[in-house]
């Protein structure tokens, strides 16, 4: 997540410290950082200053519920670094401010399946004036890498970014209204328009433009949010909105959405219609509902501020309100389990940081030693369920370095030995001894019994059912190559899982140049710890580097008397080539007469530059006199 060193400012009274201070404060007590990026603006950024600092925080997925937002890295520092926070939005409780509505605009809300929906909020707001944001809003946006559409699209995507609550606005005139006639009361009246959404499953084929003016197909297994009143869908429920309701600048009145959508549907959705969003990405972490009344809080508020315009009317529909949690821990439980000596102090110093509301009982009537802990755990806190989730807390807020290091306790009993890694273990042993070489080709074929969904090209679309056509496929590349590897034959082995007959089988295979490719079950072949039945032990080579410069190869021929020796001749070619040459080997062989013609093939190869063909033609032509010294006919 791109977060801005300018917009966590915001939350803080004290300046903060440079980005890489920053990035390194949050990686030894909570996330990695991948990168720190500076981005210069023409205009002012949040805090005033025309240059802003980019953190680019990897959020580990226990962390998904609260910290993909300014505010949960904000209250990371604010902890990390004990510098209190001006304000925290999530510790204000929202409430709506609203206006006569004089015109009696309603909104229903029906929420066909709650395990898919357990919240859902929608605020009518009208007068609206639709148009660019102001700077520092458009500047905040784009210093984290969005792109400024309006001020209404961009309100809710700040509101997003900043506490992490995914928000959506719809033109309010492009939906279906009906008006009631009647009172509270039973009295005729004027009565407005009455809107109605409805959150429901899609139905199979249905179809939607979203915003981004693609059409997607959907399907029933997809949660999609509805113009109750035309029954036709208006946004793909926590992913994206739709074309029909899309804001404008024409838009003068809007209805506000912030709902809490199943985190397995939404995530189920986005890959199935390949349209991963922002607001997707935090519900498939899994938010809490109550953020959603937040949300809608600090969007409004913002909506007013940048566009004007009158809150009418909130509809909350809450069908299972999220219970409080608390759990319960012991400063001596906290020192067993980390192998630290923290003290009651030290523990209620962190619950203090990190703003955790907690009562406390003494030893006297708890059953362990050091006094007991139960903490209240705020509503974005997902992750907290178990005292081993507080005592992680403890440590690393106060800091690894700060737990000593101690040797791992004698294991009692010896460990369990996987077979099916054991006998892989031992058949790779044996083959790379043998002089194979290992290969991993792709799972992927052109034919075959299972078809992957996800394709990662159209050529091969199955997943494969032997090992044999991908070495097969490896070995006629390598053999062209195998007197630069400096290799006499190619022979190559896979071990490797394939599909077929309906389940899934680790194989293993083997080809050489000598050999056509085969493959037997890794289960069918019995492994010993001193043998393996199938592949003999011979004894290894030496391991020798490699260079990581290209070698140049020339092929020289030459007529020799009968008798003599091509290893003589390999000698004597070696010793005038001298370190440059990495490779020599007879290639070819046949007698004419009293004669003999040997024809050898020499790799050249540097370990610290390229080779030029200047410098081999002097070796070649230093190879060439020796040989004819010695009375041999070049060919």
């Amino acid at each position: 997540m791109k977060v801005s060193r300018n917009w966590l400012q915001v939350y803080f009274e004290k300046p903060l410290s440079d980005a890489y201070a920053l990035s390194d404060a949050l990686t030894f007590h909570a996330f990695e950082i991948d990168g720190v990026e500076v981005v210069e603006a023409a205009s002012a950024q949040v805090s005033g200053e025309p240059r802003d600092d980019i953190l680019d925080v990897k959020i580990t997925a226990n962390r998904g519920h609260d910290c993909l937002s300014h505010r949960g890295i904000a209250k990371e520092l604010s902890a990390i670094l004990d510098m209190p926070m001006i304000k925290d939005p999530l510790r204000i409780s929202p409430r709506f401010d609203l206006v006569e509505n004089s015109a009696n605009i309603g909104i229903d809300v029906t929420i066909e399946d709650p395990a898919l929906c357990n919240r859902y909020l929608v605020a009518y707001v009208k007068g609206v004036k639709v148009g660019p944001s102001p700077t520092w809003l458009k500047t905040s946006l784009e210093a984290i890498g969005q792109r400024s559409i309006n001020n209404i699209v961009d309100a809710t995507n700040y509101v997003m970014f900043n506490i992490g609550q995914p928000l959506h606005a719809f033109d309010a005139a492009k939906l279906q209204a009906f008006g009631r006639g009647r009172t509270s009361a039973g009295t005729a009246a004027e009565v407005g328009p009455q809107y109605m959404i409805t959150v429901r499953r899609a139905r199979e084929g249905e179809k939607i433009v979203a915003l981004d003016e693609k059409e997607y197909e959907l399907n029933n297994s997809m949660l999609v949010i509805a113009d109750g009143n035309a029954n036709v869908p208006i946004g793909i429920a926590g992913v994206k909105g739709g074309m029909p309701a899309g804001i404008t600048v024409a838009t003068t009145d809007i209805i506000l959405e912030s709902a809490n959508f199943n985190g397995v549907s939404v995530r189920k959705t986005a890959q199935a219609l390949k349209l991963r969003t922002d607001a997707s990405a935090r519900f498939e972490q899994v938010i809490s509902p109550e953020l959603a009344a937040y949300g809608m809080r600090d969007v409004i508020q913002l909506i007013l501020e940048v566009a004007g315009g009158q809150l009418v009317v909130v509809n909350d529909q809450y069908p299972v309100a999220a219970t409080e949690k608390s759990v319960s821990i012991s400063t001596s439980k906290i020192n067993a389990v980390l192998g630290s000596s923290f003290k009651n102090t030290d523990v209620e110093d962190v619950f203090r940081r990190l703003s955790f509301a907690h009562t406390q009982e003494s030893a006297a009537t708890a059953l362990n030693t050091g006094d007991m802990y139960t903490v209240h755990v705020p509503f974005e806190r997902l992750d907290l369920n178990i005292p081993e989730d507080l005592i992680e807390e403890v440590g690393r807020i106060m800091g690894y370095e700060k737990i000593p290091s101690v040797q791992l306790p004698p294991i009692s009993e010896k460990p369990a030995i996987n077979p099916n890694f054991y006998a892989a273990e031992k058949v790779r042993e044996a083959l790379l001894m043998q002089g194979y070489s290992e290969v991993f080709t792709s799972v992927f074929a052109e034919s075959g019994e299972r078809v992957v969904l996800n394709k990662v090209d159209g050529v091969r679309p199955y997943l494969r059912t032997n090992l044999i056509t991908g070495l097969t496929e490896a070995l006629k590349k390598n053999i062209p190559q195998k007197y630069l590897l400096g290799l006499r034959e190619i022979k190559l082995f896979e071990i490797g899982t394939v599909w077929k007959e309906g389940i899934e089988v680790l194989m293993v295979g083997t080809v050489s140049e000598k050999e056509m490719a085969s493959e037997k079950p890794l289960d069918t072949l019995t492994v010993h710890a001193d043998h393996y039945e199938e592949y003999s032990l011979s004894s290894a080579v030496r391991y020798q580097t490699f260079s990581r410069y290209p070698s140049i190869v020339r092929d020289i021929a030459l007529w020799t008397p009968a008798g003599t020796n091509p290893e003589d001749i390999l000698s004597l070619i070696k010793a005038k080539a001298g370190e440059l040459l990495a490779h020599a080997e007879t290639f070819d062989e046949f007698v004419k007469g009293d004669r003999v013609s040997y024809a050898f093939r020499l790799v050249f190869q540097s370990f610290d530059r390229t080779l030029t063909d200047v410098e081999v033609n002097a070796v070649m032509d230093s190879i060439a006199e020796a040989l004819r010294e010695k009375k041999f006919e070049l060919r």
